[in-house]
């Protein structure tokens, strides 16, 4: 079951975003994926990790979004950070582990392979190619599309798991 999101607006100065920025960048992060582990820090690893997929999901949702806009860097990086989402969900719900750089994503994914399927593989690098896409801004609305179905069934997955 989706949890109703509410869209909440804070004014920041420049400092102080280009400081979160910086801080985010620091630590492999979008500003986005930062201030939610500001906000989430706090919580037990269970209710983290059902967050994590509630934001996860939202991310779907804001993929198809981006898609009719034809904004298709932002949804291929919508896409990388769904996935992230969801690794990061799955570490707190199996380990009550906090992951906080991509490399700890990186490494966390072999786990979920091995526990969920080498499928987990394909998923994953194809989110990789997503968030390349995000800089470089080469890839094509039907590889969005596809790398979409295949992160719908991992956080479909994932979200089955920890919520059972």
């Amino acid at each position: 079951m989706m949890t109703e999101m509410i869209s909440v607006t804070i004014k920041l100065t420049p400092n102080v975003i280009e400081n979160l920025k910086r801080k985010a960048e620091r630590t492999g992060l979008s500003l986005e994926e930062y201030i939610l582990e500001l906000i989430l820090r706090d919580l037990d690893p269970q209710e983290r990790a059902r967050e994590y997929i509630e934001a996860a999901k939202s991310l779907l949702e804001q993929v198809q979004e981006e898609l009719k806009e034809g904004d298709l860097r932002q949804a291929a990086e919508k896409l990388w950070g769904a996935t992230a989402l969801t690794v990061k969900a799955y570490a707190e719900w199996r380990e009550g582990r906090l992951l906080s750089s991509h490399r700890e994503l990186w490494e966390y994914r072999k786990k979920l392979e091995r526990e969920i399927g080498a499928w987990v593989f394909n998923v994953w690098m194809s989110v990789n190619g997503m968030h390349t896409c995000f800089y470089e801004g080469w890839c094509m609305e039907d590889d969005i599309r596809r790398t979409l179905e295949e992160v719908k069934k991992f956080v479909n997955e994932v979200a089955k798991r920890i919520t059972s």
